[in-house]
């Protein structure tokens, strides 16, 4: 049974300062975003007996991981998926993937599970807009590269999906600020891939800062990956060749800068590239930050100081994100987050009175006894999911909130961001996180969002706007 948050009133204790500490952070207004969709179609609550038809977009290795996890659940039915590359090695590992590979798996499963031969197979399509305009399917399942999050995200509201979308939400901020406020208005169930917040252990961690137990919270560490591994095998291919058969290089660039293909740049690797993503920092950013907002309760709101931000870039001839990084995060209650490669991987939540310190792996506690509490019917408890796939499922059926909905993941995400940038500039900033913008800093602002290489377009962007590729410019301060 999908269980809801539980913050029941009480007599107040050392535990509720942070309990009435989030500030809720406004959504400012933008322009209808337009697609091929004209109107957001509002579709009925599915039938409990029926299943959930899904289109996949997206099947490089985490589409395919991600289907292999759907096709566990017996309320699911994929039925179609999309991506620009047919079939070929180049994924993690170098493994196989690509929509014939996703077709080939799904096919596979349904064959054994349909001995009757009614079972017509599994579309397959280059072209996204053409899964989204199939009317008998429910929701999709997006697993691309940050920079077509924002297309594939607010084309699916608008086409009336139910959507889970991989992290890190989105490319810029303005582009999360804008999917964000497409999904609500559309009245989607959206789910954000940041698969911790369904483990109890996180959890746990989180409902023990939340309810005062290491008391006032003072200090939050989260240490994440440093580096730009060559998950692929192919990074040493930074020469030009070729564009495979098969691949649709022009449409898998999309709205990114033009590049000559070279094998280094696609499929796994373009983490590490600016025009595609942000390196480690946004690759971790939607899980140990986005688990730091959670216990600290700061989920629809942001820092307002960026400090100390450092960094070193990677000298590789394509790859150019942060290998090494580090950054404060200030709020407004005073409570410093440091985001860091140099820390131990995983969020430690450091108190006047203890700490809680948690991973994938593991969770500890200063004092001991902390690991052996249980979170009382009267405190705070948090929204518990034990698998983040089903529980997206689960909310598509009763229409509830998920438990990584699109806002909380823009302002998990937000946070790589605000890094990123002022690791760029080299300086300190102030961000205003109720208006989501810099204070008084022209310069930074206008690495909020990037420009779109044509024909590609996001109704609600700002004009201009620059890549993290571009060197910084002295600060213009208004």
């Amino acid at each position: 049974m999908l269980k809801r948050p539980i913050q029941l009133a009480r007599a107040i204790t050392r535990r509720d300062f942070l309990k009435h500490a989030t500030a809720a952070g406004s959504i400012a207004a933008v322009p209808t975003i337009l697609t091929s969709c004209a109107t957001i179609p509002r579709v009925p609550r599915p039938d409990p007996g029926s299943r959930i038809t899904l289109g996949f977009i997206g099947t490089g290795n985490r589409g395919i991981s991600l289907m292999k996890s759907f096709l566990k659940d017996e309320r699911v039915q994929v039925v179609a998926v999309c991506d620009v590359n047919r079939r070929s090695a180049g994924y993690w590992s170098n493994a196989v993937g690509g929509r014939a590979e996703a077709v080939r798996i799904a096919n596979l499963q349904y064959g054994r599970e349909r001995r009757s031969g009614k079972f017509a197979g599994v579309d397959d399509y280059i072209d996204y807009r053409q899964l989204l305009d199939r009317t008998d399917i429910d929701a999709v399942v997006i697993a691309t590269p940050d920079h077509w999050h924002a297309l594939h995200v607010v084309g699916s509201a608008r086409a009336g999906k139910d959507i889970y979308s991989e992290k890190p939400l989105s490319l810029t901020v303005r582009e999360g600020r804008i999917m964000s406020d497409t999904v609500r208005d559309s009245g989607r169930i959206f789910q954000t891939g940041s698969q911790q917040r369904s483990d109890k252990r996180f959890r746990h961690a989180c409902e023990l800062v939340r309810n005062g137990y290491i008391g006032e919270l003072q200090t939050v560490r989260c240490g994440l990956p440093g580096g730009a591994d060559d998950i692929s095998k192919q990074g040493d291919r930074t020469t030009p060749e070729p564009v495979p058969e098969g691949f649709d290089y022009d449409f898998w660039l999309g709205p990114a800068p033009e590049a000559p293909y070279v094998p280094a740049r696609s499929h796994v690797n373009w983490r590490w590239v600016f025009d595609h993503s942000g390196g480690q920092m946004t690759d971790w950013g939607g899980h140990h930050p986005d688990i730091a907002q959670w216990g600290m309760g700061t989920e629809h709101t942001g820092p307002v100081e960026i400090r100390n931000a450092t960094a070193q870039y990677s000298d590789h001839p394509i790859y150019n994100t942060a290998v090494e990084f580090s950054f404060e995060a200030v709020y407004k209650n005073g409570v410093t987050l440091l985001i860091s490669s140099e820390q131990r991987q995983g969020v430690t939540f450091i108190g006047s009175e203890g700490w809680v310190r948690v991973d994938r792996d593991s969770i500890d506690a200063d004092p001991k006894s902390l690991l052996d509490v249980e979170i009382g019917e009267d405190e705070i408890r948090l929204y518990r999911s034990e698998h983040h796939q089903r529980n997206f499922i689960d909310c598509v059926y009763s229409r509830e909130e998920t438990i990584a909905p699109i806002e909380t993941g823009h302002r998990s995400i937000t946070l790589a961001h605000l890094g990123n940038i002022a690791m760029k500039l080299g300086r300190d900033l102030k961000w205003n996180p109720k208006k989501e913008k810099f204070v008084r800093d022209r310069e930074a602002d206008s690495y909020l969002h990037r420009p779109y290489r044509g024909p590609w377009m996001l109704d609600g962007l700002p004009p201009g706007g620059r890549s993290l590729t571009e060197q910084p410019e002295p600060a213009q301060v208004t």
